[in-house]
């Protein structure tokens, strides 16, 4: 039981959140006492309609929000613990980049919040684009991007740090069906190595191909959970697949059924099965790739990059500690008791320059008898009218 445990990455009691309005009464009820267990390896479908409380249990699990009630744990801390932030990755539902830095730019910037060195974030951002398609784009502004361009670097800035948990809002919103096969191929591969996915996503056929298991939230309680398998099996009906028959054995099949206790043969359907539409789109953009040359939108992503199939990654709870030390709000500075306002200094006196004045001392001028200075005024007067008439005479 200990060892099950241990490999809990998420584990919510009793989860509750509860908006409130200016004077503090309860206005909404988001969620409501939910409880479940995400372990490590996991592909976990967080589902419901909209309004069903999905975003503000991850903004609970990021530690953007604080529950009003129950216990939420990640990697066995509180998550609102800094340190343990950074082994999370995020891709929101909507792609918020700095439109004017380029795609690596981009990269490089995020990987830099992680405390990675300068090579490594050179290294990764070239592997992470070359995975999501993008390495055409190097150096291009995100701003000029596409909604499923921005999708794809979105997913590569949420890899950056090789992170043990991804969470995932509508990671495919936006990307033709050859980056959504990508994406899932991905998913699938960080589960394999030990990584843990919530999947936030209305795409249910997207959920269906990668999820492990699934809640499905609605008023902000669980409605029904459990192993995607489980639940979607249905136990009351048999369903076989053969080569083509022809039209006679169909008859002695349903005659053979019939004699083994099947009374309603209308709800036996025998007919030819359809293909997959994905798989068919896909084959028939293989074959165009095949004979055609360069494509002017994203290109088919390449290799997963060595260190995210490294199983937990050469990051451990400490990385980045530096850097996110860095980011918490610095503690105030304490503040002097306040005294009484000290006399200012007066300035020294240069007694050199003094004594230089005291040797040679400036006679004022005397002022001019009030006679001299109305003749002065009148004699001015007179030179400005003189000239202004002589203007006048030209």
């Amino acid at each position: 039981m200990a060892a099950e445990n241990s490999n809990i990455v998420v584990e919510a009691v009793g989860l509750t959140k509860i908006f409130k309005d200016f004077w503090g009464r309860p206005k909404a009820r988001a969620v409501n006492s939910i409880d479940f267990a995400i372990r490590q390896g996991q592909v976990f479908g967080l589902l419901g309609p909209n309004g069903s409380g999905k975003s503000t249990t991850v903004k609970m699990i990021l530690g953007l929000l604080y529950p009003s009630r129950g216990m939420l744990k990640v990697f066995g801390e509180e998550p609102r613990d800094v340190d343990m932030k950074s082994r999370i990755g995020y891709l929101p539902e909507e792609t918020y980049l700095y439109r004017y830095l380029t795609a690596m730019e981009t990269l490089d910037f995020f990987g830099a919040l992680f405390g990675l060195s300068e090579e490594k974030r050179r290294e990764r951002g070239v592997q992470l684009l070359e995975m999501v398609g993008l390495s055409h784009s190097v150096d291009r502004p995100v701003g000029e991007f596409s909604k499923g361009m921005a999708r794809r670097i979105g997913l590569a800035q949420a890899l950056v740090n090789d992170p043990d948990l991804i969470i995932l809002d509508e990671p495919t919103s936006g990307l033709d069906p050859i980056g959504c096969r990508e994406v899932k191929d991905v998913i699938r591969l960080l589960a394999s190595r030990g990584k843990t996915v919530i999947l936030c996503s209305h795409l249910l056929a997207d959920v269906q191909d990668v999820c492990d298991e699934v809640v499905v939230l609605y008023g902000g309680k669980i409605r029904a959970s459990g192993a995607l398998k489980e639940i979607l099996r249905e136990e009351d009906k048999t369903r076989m697949v053969a080569p083509r028959l022809s039209e006679s054995a169909v008859q002695e099949l349903r005659q053979w059924l019939s004699a083994h206790g099947v009374k309603d043969l209308g709800q036996v359907r025998i007919d030819n099965p359809n293909r997959d539409l994905e798989e068919f789109f896909l084959d028939v953009v293989r074959q165009a790739q095949s004979q055609s040359v360069d494509t002017a939108g994203a290109h088919s992503g390449g290799e997963i990059p060595a260190y995210l199939m490294q199983g937990e990654g050469e990051m451990t709870q400490t990385r980045g500690k530096a850097v996110l030390d860095a980011l918490r709000r610095p503690e105030a500075t304490p503040v002097a008791p306040k005294t009484e306002a000290a006399e200012p200094a007066k300035p020294a006196i240069d007694m050199q320059k003094l004594a230089e004045l005291g040797a040679a001392p400036v006679k004022p001028e005397e002022p001019k008898p009030a006679a001299e200075v109305d003749a002065d005024a009148e004699a001015k007067a007179k030179e400005e009218a003189n000239a202004k008439l002589s203007k006048l005479n030209k």
